[in-house]
């Protein structure tokens, strides 16, 4: 019987991965020219997936990630810079394609933003903290309080060092 059970998982599990292979992509074909797909990677390194948004364009499957590296090789083809590319993708998607993007009024925020973020939490978390001492009770004792409290602490070390002698 356990046999039975076993070949089953085996045949269950190979079924599974011939189904996978069945939807696999192909392969993205390089460029004819190594010198090609080696400025492509240069390029695509630095700018990001629109897709994605956490990954390079080098390093993302989606599909709008290989039409932007078709044309980044069309334009490469073409006898276009490095820079001409950069400011053909930016004029095309905006500064938000690139991992770096430049300082200028439009991207301050993005440049800025986190530090604000960061400051505006910092400030709010000294507030709470401000706010909840202060709301706190503060309680003195009076004199006849400090009496029974050393009365009960006497009590409970004499306590102690009976049970410690028996």
């Amino acid at each position: 019987m356990p046999k039975r059970i076993f070949l089953s998982f085996i045949f269950a599990f190979a079924t599974v991965g011939l189904f996978g292979l069945a939807f696999a992509k192909d392969a993205v074909p390089l460029a004819d020219d190594p010198v090609t797909e080696q400025r492509l990677i240069v390029i695509s390194e630095e700018m990001r997936c629109l897709v994605c948004q956490n990954e390079s364009l080098a390093g993302s499957r989606s599909d709008l990630a290989n039409d932007l590296r078709r044309e980044i090789r069309i334009l490469i083809k073409e006898g276009k810079t490095d820079e001409q590319i950069r400011s053909f993708m930016v004029e095309r998607y905006g500064d938000f394609v690139l991992y770096r993007p430049p300082v200028k009024p439009i991207t301050w925020l993005l440049w800025i933003g986190p530090f604000v973020i960061l400051l505006a939490g910092i400030i709010g978390l000294m507030i709470y903290l401000r706010r909840r001492n202060q709301s706190a009770p503060s309680t003195t004792l009076s004199e006849e309080d400090n009496r029974r409290i050393d009365a009960l602490l006497n009590d409970t070390k004499s306590s102690s060092t009976e049970n410690a002698h028996d």
